[in-house]
């Protein structure tokens, strides 16, 4: 909680957790780490998996997550650099383009999006335990037969509270807790996963098929590809916004490019050769007639004792690794930036993960088809907000802003009433038709012919469409604002003040 409050800030806008970063501990290696914890999780290698499901085969799942991540890793230095210059978490850097107050409205955003997906890695996380439960002590099936209590089973419950439980213990000490855990979080599970494969290809007797062909698509071969790469763009679109909310701890733009580098193309390539790898080995193994992407079935399906408890358990850290960095930052600062008098990062954190517990997640996610859903549905709100941020500080202000007027309620950044409704709009005018297309594909997406069909193509690419519609409606109608013209000489004149005492020095 706030111990002193800088001259000129509010205490309706600044505490400490959501101050200018003091202390830059999070270099090359520790941003390398936090993106092996953000890949390597259930979720991710399910994500990867379920390319299969859309008409690829295991050459093109991997060619589509390749030219989707080197996608992401161009898109997600914009977020880097602007954490990095500024030394501020996303729902303050938001503050720039949607005023000060406004900024609540792309910060509980994103932070709604990061809670629902905390809740439902943490159910991944349980099913783990579960399978891990259930080959130790047979008897516990019993508990685990009736899932009536909320959709979910009494075992299945414990295993949920106790993964729920483990998370909230790295709320101790904050962000420095989190660096710690996820610079030794990342690198194990890829040592176990290195296990897996090799027990798995021990098993095909070291003969995988890459030629498998994939689900018979409804639009052609190159249709699904291209919608492989868009969704592998989408999953990543949550931390395209807050990214910065660890970035702002590097201590130079070098560290943040190299971290994103080794950390986002060259480890998530080589987690997509051992995700795809292991799924198309699930036929030979285990005599399926399709590939399980699902990557707790087929631990529960290896009869290796050895193998499923270090299966069972990576995927339980890995989990826990990915929460936190892509689903717990988010939303306690998020939620800490509504009030920061009152609420700081560690009861922001606390509120989120209650949340997430009310909103039984596997209810939210009950099949593989779910993932295209959601995924649509996050780039629909998360597509806008990317296109209004990284539009309004490269290309408007090229960089030049006035961060201790991120905390006054009298600033370059107040607007009126504190909200910038040139941004609110634009966001609307991108985000509402979005949203209307995502609710026709759910209800028309199996139908193939006439305009339902047109919703069908045109929802998976809902994030870049509506990135660039955001962005370009923001410059048109903000490129002449005298306020923005005002906030650049109030910047560059602070850059001179400071280089003239600098040259004093």
């Amino acid at each position: 909680m706030t111990t002193s409050i800088p001259p000129g800030a509010s205490p309706r806008l600044y505490n400490d957790d959501l101050a200018p970063s003091t202390e830059r501990k999070w270099g090359f290696y520790s941003l390398f780490a936090m993106w092996m914890s953000d890949i390597h999780s259930v979720g991710g290698y399910a994500f990867a998996g379920s390319l299969f499901m859309i008409g690829l085969g295991a050459w093109l799942v991997f060619g589509a997550l390749t030219a989707g991540i080197i996608i992401v890793f161009f898109l997600m230095n914009f977020s880097g650099y602007m954490g990095q210059k500024t030394g501020v978490p996303y729902p303050v850097l938001s503050r720039i383009s949607f005023g000060v107050f406004g900024a609540n409205l792309p910060a509980m955003t994103r932070g709604i999006v990061a809670i629902a997906w905390y809740g439902v890695q943490t159910w991944f996380a349980s099913q783990a335990v579960v399978i891990l439960g259930l080959k130790i002590w047979p008897g516990l099936a019993d508990l685990n037969e009736h899932k009536n209590l909320l959709g979910e089973s009494a075992l299945g419950w414990v295993a949920f509270l106790l993964m729920w439980a483990l998370q909230l213990l790295l709320l101790r000490n904050g962000m420095e807790t989190i660096r710690k855990f996820q610079d030794w979080a990342g690198p194990a599970v890829w040592v176990v996963m290195a296990i897996l494969t090799v027990y798995m290809l021990a098993r095909a007797d070291w003969h995988v098929s890459l030629s498998l062909p994939g689900k018979e698509g409804p639009h052609g071969v190159f249709f699904a590809f291209l919608v492989g790469i868009a969704l592998t763009v989408t999953y990543f679109s949550t931390l395209m916004l807050n990214f910065c909310d660890f970035s702002r701890f590097a201590p130079d733009r070098k560290s943040v490019w190299r971290g994103n580098l080794w950390g986002l193309p060259v480890n998530f390539m080589a987690f997509s050769v051992v995700s795809t790898l292991v799924t198309a080995l699930t036929i030979p193994v285990f005599g399926l007639d399709s590939p399980e992407s699902d990557p707790v079935k087929v631990v529960g399906m290896i009869d290796n004792v050895v193998v499923l408890l270090l299966g069972a358990i990576t995927f339980a850290v890995a989990t826990l690794g990915i929460n936190v960095v892509a689903n717990f930052v988010s939303p306690a600062y998020d939620i800490a930036n509504l009030s920061p008098k009152h609420l700081d990062f560690k009861k922001g954190g606390l509120i989120a993960a209650i949340v997430a517990l009310l909103i039984t997640p596997w209810n939210l996610y009950k099949n593989d088809a779910m993932i295209g859903y959601f995924l649509g549905s996050i780039g629909s709100v998360l597509g806008p907000l990317f296109g209004i941020m990284v539009i309004d500080y490269f290309l408007l202000r090229k960089q030049k802003v006035v961060v201790s007027d991120l905390f006054r309620e009298q600033g370059h950044y107040t607007y009126e009433g504190g909200w910038n409704m040139k941004a609110v709009w634009s966001f609307v005018a991108a985000a509402v038709p979005a949203i209307v297309v995502q609710v026709l594909n759910v209800a028309w997406g199996d139908l193939a012919t006439g305009f339902p069909e047109a919703i069908h193509m045109i929802a998976p690419f809902a994030w870049f469409f509506t990135a660039a519609i955001a962005g370009v409606v923001y410059y048109v109608v903000m490129k002449d604002d005298t306020r923005l013209a005002d906030s650049i000489r109030a910047a560059d004149a602070e850059l001179q003040a400071a280089a003239s005492v600098a040259d004093r020095a």
